[in-house]
């Protein structure tokens, strides 16, 4: 009975910015069982508050956040995997009522006041408390103890948010079997009853809107595969953002009508912030929303209202970057608009009819699919993954589930270009290889440098790790070695290095744990790469123009080396090389001075032009 019980006990967990949900596959019903809290909700908000004499989690956090504000931590999602110097972190830290600041190796840290002491905690420590909670609410439900689990993240979230999520499962006594994006849980919550349905393919784009992450993916199904075509998104836009700016425009009107300004009160824009999130959510189905907060600061009451309209015009640059990102999205992945069979919205802030408006709006009038649950559809997909991943659990739907690497990934060759292996939204697992060759004679080593990025200068893309495949055989320039790069279902890069005639390897595993760059950077490398394109294609031209003039240097200097040059050459045949190959010498040992694509390329062409005939006679 003790292990029948235990192959229930692999969960799904939507561990989410504001609230967080769990959910198991129950095999007996065939079907996924949301589980409820102890308050007897689904959805459990993403609160930790230290008192003077306990730890709140969940319900009871958030009940007292507004007495209690500066010792009640939320958000810690928006952290996670994050250095304390990044810029989106220092904006944040002037909107919560908390203290966060820097730890060791720039480590952001959480400071509250427990049982009068100053505790210091990693957003790591607090994810893992949320995830105790939600493995507390499945273990009450189930009777038996949970140990495995499938956490869910954003698409856009980067290796170290990753594995800071993994760690925050570890902390928690949890076995994380497997981070699995969001939007794709979310597909599988939605196509699961559905692919008997369909004929053949059905193009799905996920629009998942939460609390404080937004992703988009389409994908595919096709029978028991659900393969993701491409995923874009921001780690840091949603239902929080939205919430600043009303509280941002009500601190203003209460300044405004009072002279009296609360910036600097955490306990008063808590309560009003509870205020605004209450008349946030009336906004999806009323035209107007009150806000009232009773001696909101030195006893002064606030009434107010704001209407639909007013809301939509404070956050449509934000309404609008979402739009972006879903056409980016289907850019990346080659397909029309009209080639996408649903629209599935998923996350609280999916609701937002303007949202909803925009969509259709862009998708030509399409009906968006809200059959399901937007809070608990990721938490549903994650149950169903956590089922697969456990081999004692039976009747679970056979399904495949293909994801994508978010960035392109390669190597830098000379000149500074980046060589992609791995193109970015190309499913994994995936493993490519690229044959490479040696650049200069007798080399006995050649360095791997790992990178991640769109640009076409390697340097300027975020370098992973390298390694050092070493002892070539001895050979004129041009000796190849064969370069691999390997990524597993859980997004492990291993890169590999083989020297063709010897069969030496070498490899290194960027791993989880390896310092990535945070998800705004990745949409910053795509933006980068779209605004700089032609810079990038002006650069690449001249790599091009130097590594042939490059060649034409090597192959000059190789026929002056030939025994018998001497008996085809005059000498003054000699000397035209030996002045050819001093002037191109210059030209590329110049190139840090601005040399014009131009100036090489022409040179290049008058000089294979002039030497031709001598060069013939050579051969």
């Amino acid at each position: 009975m003790k292990r029948k019980q235990e192959a229930h006990c692999a969960v799904g967990i939507d561990l989410g910015t504001t609230y967080s949900c769990v959910a198991v596959w129950q095999e007996e019903h065939h079907r996924v069982e949301i589980i409820h809290n102890d308050q007897g909700n689904k959805i459990t908000p993403s609160f930790v508050a230290f008192t003077e004499n306990q730890r709140l989690i969940g319900d009871a956090a958030k009940n007292q956040a507004a007495t209690n504000p500066q010792n009640t931590v939320f958000d810690a999602k928006r952290l996670i995997g994050r250095k304390f110097s990044d810029p989106i972190v220092q904006d944040d830290i002037l909107l919560w009522p908390f203290k966060v600041v820097a730890g060791d190796n720039d480590k952001p840290m959480i400071m509250v006041k427990y049982k009068d002491q100053e505790k210091k905690l990693y957003a790591e420590e607090v994810s893992s408390m949320i995830l105790t909670k939600m493995r507390e609410i499945a273990e009450t439900y189930l009777k038996s103890n949970v140990k495995n689990a499938v956490v869910t993240v954003p698409a856009y979230f980067n290796d170290a948010q990753r594995k800071a999520t993994i760690d925050a499962g570890v902390i928690a006594g949890l076995n994380v079997m497997r981070v699995m994006n969001e939007p794709t849980a979310a597909a599988v919550a939605y196509g699961l009853d559905k692919r008997t349905d369909y004929d053949g393919e059905r193009n799905i784009f996920v629009f998942d809107l939460g609390g404080g992450t937004f992703d988009v993916s389409l994908l595919t199904i096709k029978g028991d595969v659900f393969k993701v075509k491409a995923a874009a998104g921001n780690t840091h836009l949603g239902g929080e953002d939205f919430d600043n700016r009303m509280v941002n425009y009500f601190v203003q009107e209460f300044n405004r009508k009072n002279k009296v300004d609360i910036c600097g009160n955490s306990k008063a824009l808590r309560r009003l912030r509870t205020a605004c999130e209450r008349a946030k959510r009336s906004l999806s189905f009323l035209v107007v929303a009150s806000i009232e907060v009773d001696s909101l600061f030195q006893g002064i009451d606030f009434s107010s209202s704001i209407n639909r309209a007013k809301f939509e015009e404070m956050n449509m640059d934000l309404f609008n970057d979402c739009m972006k990102t879903v056409e980016s999205c289907l850019t990346d992945a080659k397909m029309d608009k009209g080639r996408v069979d649903d629209v599935v919205l998923v996350g609280g802030s999916s609701r937002i009819p303007k949202v909803q408006q925009l969509l259709q709006d862009f998708f030509k009038g399409k009906e968006l699919c809200m059959n399901i649950n937007p809070d608990e559809a990721v938490a549903y997909g994650a149950a169903i993954q956590a089922a697969l991943l456990s081999e004692d659990v039976k009747n679970v739907p056979n399904l495949v589930l293909q994801d994508v690497t978010p960035l392109s990934l390669g190597r830098s060759v000379v000149g500074d270009i980046m060589s992609v292996v791995i193109p970015r939204n190309t499913c994994i697992p995936v493993k490519n290889t690229l044959r490479y060759v040696t650049v200069e004679d007798n080399q006995s080593y050649s360095l791997i440098k790992v990178y991640e990025g769109e640009r076409t200068r390697a340097s300027e893309n975020n370098l992973l790790g390298s390694f050092t495949l070493s002892g070539h055989t001895p050979a004129p320039r041009g000796h190849p070695c064969d370069v691999c790069f390997s990524i597993d279902e859980n997004g492990v890069l291993t890169v590999s290095a083989k020297e063709c005639s010897t069969g030496k390897m070498n490899e290194i595993s960027i791993t989880n744990h390896k310092e990535r760059i945070s998800a705004e950077e990745i949409r910053k490398l795509i933006k980068e790469a779209e605004i700089y394109h032609i810079e990038d294609m002006k650069f690449l031209r001249k790599a091009k123009a130097l590594n042939l003039l490059d060649d034409y240097i090597y192959k000059m200097t190789n026929t002056l080396k030939k025994n018998d040059t001497n008996s085809k050459l005059s000498s003054q045949e000699v000397k035209m090389i030996e002045d050819a190959i001093a002037v191109a010498k210059k030209l590329v040992d110049e190139n840090n001075k601005q040399v014009e694509i131009e100036v090489l390329e022409d040179h290049l062409e008058g000089l294979e032009s002039r030497m031709k005939h001598i060069m013939a006679k050579t051969i």
